[in-house]
């Protein structure tokens, strides 16, 4: 992306030129900014790789405090081992959020009065592409816990139970030294009765100080189940607000979505004033809770949808094989079959090298979304991403009859780019016209203000 920062004003006019035929617009857009997860102040992140019933599940860890008060307690379908569950880096996570991110692209009208000889027009640029501790089975009877499994990962030390009644696990937690949220028992609840296991970890000090780490990194767990979801009741107890969260669904099919909440696509291929360049972070935070509030609070978003070999714009390079292997995408084709997740029952489906990406984005409250999400693969492979244009009008002279049609159609279009912003945000109409007279204002051509005199700017 440095490339395009440094583009000189000749060579942005020069792909200006090229892009002139508004059927190459798709393919040389300018990435500008990105709306990744740093926009939010609590935005938990999972990756999902799944191909039939195989599942590598990363979880990123938001947690902020002292590391001896992390605990996480995760129901999963069925008893993990230790070869099942793997630490990985952030980066992984970071560069999937940077890839799938909404998007800020802008374009330049060209000259309506220059002669285009469009059959020699020199093609639009082509996509890129890139290409051992023995499990400890214990009981305790009074409780009706069963620890399954335990053992050591990394900074984490991982023990699996199954339960009989809530109130007997939500204790044996207590008793253990697991610092976990009052009101835990109900919603452990319908877990225990769907004979649902429980992954539970905190953090081992003395591991965590000779490790280096500033940050716990994610845990990475992988396992077979007919099971399609991703638990979020439990992150409810405590939460007084909406809480936001991103899926990264990677799969050899196509889109994901989900199947016991609608799937909406974000509002997106929109033009947008100019001036939402320099706020394109809060453009975006207000369009999402206007169409979150529309959709009366209880959908999920999709963000993007992708093969993962191409991306248009680019807001980040398309991830490589190792990096996606690094973020649980087990059906790559690797004779050597290293950094894949291990798992004693886990089948290795024949070598594939497609890898499809959904984003999904889901903000929920207790009351809008009381149950789990469950999630079903497709088979569309329909491209899609949050994009947001800003379309520069031409700064040249304007001496022939086109440039006059040109120069008349304008306000027409500012107002048109304005309305729009209005009802993505509900932004008041009146200050996105003062600004957008501020932006456009800048422009060293009279004529601008005979067209924002059509508006009532001036």
């Amino acid at each position: 992306m440095k490339f395009f920062r440094l583009l000189t004003p000749l060579l942005l006019t020069i792909v200006a030129v090229l892009c002139l035929a508004p059927a190459a617009w798709a393919f040389c857009g300018f990435y500008v900014a990105k709306a990744d997860t740093k926009l939010y102040n609590k935005a938990s992140q999972v990756v999902i790789a799944r191909d039939e019933e195989h599942t590598v599940l990363t979880m990123a860890n938001d947690f902020q405090g002292e590391v001896k008060d992390f605990a996480i307690v995760v129901p999963v379908p069925t008893v993990l081992q230790k070869e099942q569950v793997h630490v990985t880096e952030p980066k992984i996570i970071e560069r999937l959020d940077a890839f799938s991110a909404p998007r800020l692209v802008e374009y330049f009208d060209s000259d309506p009065c220059a002669v285009t000889d469009f059959e020699n027009r020199p093609a639009a640029a082509p996509r890129s592409r890139a290409v051992n501790e023995e499990p400890e089975k214990t009981s305790d009877r009074s409780l009706g816990v069963t620890v399954e499994a335990r053992f050591n990962v990394g900074e984490y030390d991982i023990v699996i139970l199954s339960a009989k009644e809530s109130g007997g696990l939500e204790t044996w937690l207590k008793r253990n030294g697991y610092k976990i949220p009052r009101g835990a028992k109900q919603l452990l609840k319908p877990y225990i009765r769907s004979s649902m296991k429980f992954f539970v970890a905190k953090v081992n000090l003395d591991k965590f100080e000779k490790s280096g780490y500033q940050f716990l990194r994610p845990l990475q767990i992988s396992y077979q189940s007919p099971k399609f979801m991703l638990p979020i009741r439990l992150g409810m107890i405590n939460a007084t607000t909406e809480q936001d969260l991103i899926v990264y669904i990677l799969s050899p099919q196509g889109q994901a979505e989900i199947t016991n909440y609608r799937t909406v696509k974000i509002p997106s291929n929109t033009n947008i004033p100019l001036f939402v360049k320099d706020e394109f972070g809060e453009f975006y935070k207000s369009m999402f809770q206007t169409v979150y509030t529309k959709e009366d609070r209880k959908v999920g978003f999709l963000e993007y949808a992708w093969d993962m070999s191409s991306c248009d714009p680019c807001s980040a390079d398309p991830l490589t094989q190792e990096e996606l292997k690094q973020a649980g995408v087990f059906w790559l084709d690797d004779n050597s079959g290293s950094n894949l997740p291990a798992s004693p029952s886990f089948r290795r489906p024949s070598p594939k090298s497609n890898v499809f990406i959904s984003r999904l984005h889901v903000r929920y409250t207790r009351d809008k979304f009381p149950e789990d999400l469950i999630f079903q693969q497709t088979a569309n492979s329909e491209s899609f991403q949050g994009r947001y244009v800003l379309q520069h009008p031409f700064q040249g002279e304007l001496k022939c009859q086109a440039g006059r049609e040109y120069k008349q159609s304008l306000p027409k279009r500012f107002e048109q780019e304005a309305q729009t912003l209005a009802k993505l945000t509900n932004w008041n109409i009146q200050d996105i016209r003062n600004k957008m007279k501020l932006s456009i204002g800048n422009l060293t051509y009279s004529w601008w203000e005979n067209l924002f005199s059509w508006l009532g700017l001036y």
